[in-house]
């Protein structure tokens, strides 16, 4: 995958107020989903996983039993770039497939 620019502060703050329930962590963005129990919660982890690995841009992922937070940035440019912000819309509407 080609090498993408960091996005500027005014960028992230744009990009970010069109996605649902994220928030700015330094050079990251983050967000944590909630579930019923432990299956739905390892369901989501996987399909997060496939998803990643499809789009080469892997997310980190801290997993309990029933949430799971997720965390992107694009070390590759110090920074955050467009690949997160589209990793997060698709991580989103997986959640509300």
């Amino acid at each position: 995958m080609p090498r993408t620019a960091a996005l500027s502060d005014t960028d992230i703050a744009s990009r970010l107020a069109m996605l649902d329930g994220w928030s700015r962590d330094a050079a990251r963005i983050v967000k944590v989903y909630s579930f019923a129990n432990y299956h739905e919660t390892m369901a989501f982890v996987n399909a997060v996983a496939w998803i990643a690995h499809r789009s080469d841009h892997h997310p980190d992922l801290e997993v309990g039993y029933n949430r799971c937070t997720v965390a992107l940035s694009s070390h590759d440019v110090g920074g955050l770039s467009a690949r997160d912000f589209d990793s997060a819309a698709k991580i989103d509407a997986l959640f509300r497939a």
